[in-house]
């Protein structure tokens, strides 16, 4: 699934990538994403 809402895409996925001009930059579990700090801040407004 591609999708532009984080917060969503992290309820439903079990797994995630983060992509930063067209480059996988970070991929693991829909959990530890949450907790990530730099996603946190760059994608879920926190």
């Amino acid at each position: 699934m591609v999708e532009q809402n984080a917060r969503l895409a992290l309820q439903v996925a079990s797994r995630g990538y983060v992509l930063q001009s067209g480059s996988v930059v970070l991929s693991d579990t829909a959990e530890n994403l949450k907790k990530n700090e730099m996603v946190r801040e760059a994608y879920l407004g926190e």
